[in-house]
């Protein structure tokens, strides 16, 4: 091989794997990034159909009905505990912050945070859903067939 060949191999190589290096960088970047959706359920018992639970300081989302009477509020401060539901196992939220507008008991809600144990979640954010029929698609397919409870009017 001529050494003209040569360097142009040695360059072609070298910037394949420098293309490589970077995708790969990215990928494992963007893994980090990701909040998995999860509902009460699939956490507890893990995904249906791979059976894949969250791990313990893992970023997850999770959506679910507030559970009546669960809320508790912290006189002092701004943190708030409250269990979230679907068909099943109870996880409980502890967040500290100011709650949407919408938030209820019997309301459906999605919040993102860190799994601190297998049934307690430290959200930092917290949304409810604005419209009295709309849910996420996977929770409203867990959900068919369990009766919604409606807020109280003096639920506040």
């Amino acid at each position: 091989m001529n050494p003209r060949r040569k360097q142009r191999l040695f360059a072609v190589s070298s910037i394949l794997i420098l293309i490589a290096a970077a995708v790969g960088i990215m990928i494992n970047s963007l893994g980090d990034n990701i909040d998995a959706f999860y509902t009460p359920s699939e956490i507890v018992n893990g995904k249906d159909k791979t059976g894949q639970k969250p791990v313990v300081g893992q970023r997850i989302r999770i959506g679910g009905m507030v559970v009546p009477n669960s809320v508790q509020r912290d006189d002092e401060t701004l943190a708030v505990s409250f269990d979230l539901m679907d068909t099943g196992p109870v996880v409980t939220v502890n967040f500290s912050g100011i709650l949407p507008d919408l938030f209820r008991e019997g309301q459906g809600i999605v919040a993102t945070g860190v799994l601190e144990a297998p049934t307690r979640i430290i959200a930092h954010e917290v949304l409810a859903k604005h419209d009295e029929e709309y849910m996420p698609p996977e929770l409203a397919e867990k959900m068919k067939g369990i009766k919604h409870v409606p807020p109280s009017e003096n639920s506040y």
